[in-house]
Parts: structure tokens; sequence; C-alpha cells
């Protein structure tokens, strides 16, 4: 094909986004399934956690993730602070802890009190009892990109849940809900 036909969309001038460019951009980024996590840390001996939908891991050599975390958020604020933190991956029975740990206004104090989670070996922070898999990290680097911080972290210890049925049903998010795969 030597000239296709250019597609139509949404055009978006990046000098005035508007409501509306918000909009399209969530409902079509929603269609990214992506795997839920929480991220958490300690800051000032207390828990600080929240669920995540973007992270990645960045490298194996050495072992490296990212996760992208609200600018403005309790969390960015102290897992930027405290230069350690955990990713714990979430299966298909966490969606009651993802629900919680996603919801605006929810108390600072006793956070985790409801939610069953060990301490990690390296930082101390918590990692939710049943996880898929969890790491314990160490901050390299930080970069504000638009609303959020982008945390990149070092591994520093990881591990595995002991439920093999989880592995199988990870909780996944797309369209704005959560999923699972079985």
């Amino acid at each position: 094909m030597e000239n296709p036909e250019p597609l139509s969309g949404h055009r978006i001038d990046p000098a005035a986004v508007d409501q509306d460019d918000i909009d399209a951009y969530r409902t079509l980024a929603g269609d990214i399934a992506s795997g839920t996590a929480v991220v958490a840390t300690r800051h000032h001996g207390r828990d600080i956690a929240a669920t995540v939908t973007g992270f990645l891991d960045v490298s194996y050599d050495p072992p490296t993730m990212l996760v992208s975390l609200y600018a403005d958020g309790r969390i960015a604020e102290a897992v930027e602070a405290a230069g350690t933190w955990t990713l714990s991956l979430l299966s298909g029975e966490h969606e009651g802890t993802a629900n919680w740990l996603a919801s605006p206004g929810n108390p600072v104090y006793g956070l985790l009190q409801q939610i069953p989670f060990s301490r990690s070996p390296a930082s101390g922070a918590a990692v939710i009892d049943g996880a898929i898999a969890w790491f314990d990290l160490g901050t390299t680097a930080v970069h504000r990109v638009a609303t959020h911080l982008v945390v990149a972290g070092e591994v520093l210890a990881m591990g595995s849940g002991d439920d093999a049925r989880a592995a199988n049903d990870p909780l996944v998010h797309f369209s704005r809900e959560y999923r699972h795969l079985r």
C-alpha cells in the first residue's frame, strides 16, 4: 500500500489540553490491561500504602523496576522521602485490598490495620500477605512527569507467595475495572 489514508482520531494540542482531551485519553488508556499491585513504604515510623497499576520491570541486571505515583499523593511524598519501598503483586483474592488502598481520603493512621501483611527483609515496608510476588526496592531515580512521579528502584530483596493458585489468578485492571484471568 503506497499512500494509506490517515487515521481519524482525537487530535490533542499539548499546549492547550482541555477536559475533552483528558476524557478521551482516559477512555482509550483504560483499555491498556495492567497488573495491580500495592506500593508501600515506612515514613516517620508509619506505614503508607496505595494501589497502583502503573509499574514495570526495567532491567534484570541489576534487577530494577519502576512505578508511577500521583505526585500530590501521600504515597509519592513518602516513597520519595523514605528512599525504599515495596511492590506487592496482587491476586484476584486481593480485590478488596486494592479497592481500600485506592480510595481517596482513607486514613493516614492505621491504614493497614485490616490488611494482613508482613515486613520486607531489607526496608521493613509492608508486603501484602498472599501476594503473587513481592519486591523490596531502593530508589535510584525520581522524575516528575506531568502529574506523576516516576520512581525507579533497584531490587534489594524479592520473593513469591506460597499459594500456587493465586499466581494463576492475577488481579488485572482493564477498562476502569478489576478483572480476573480465570
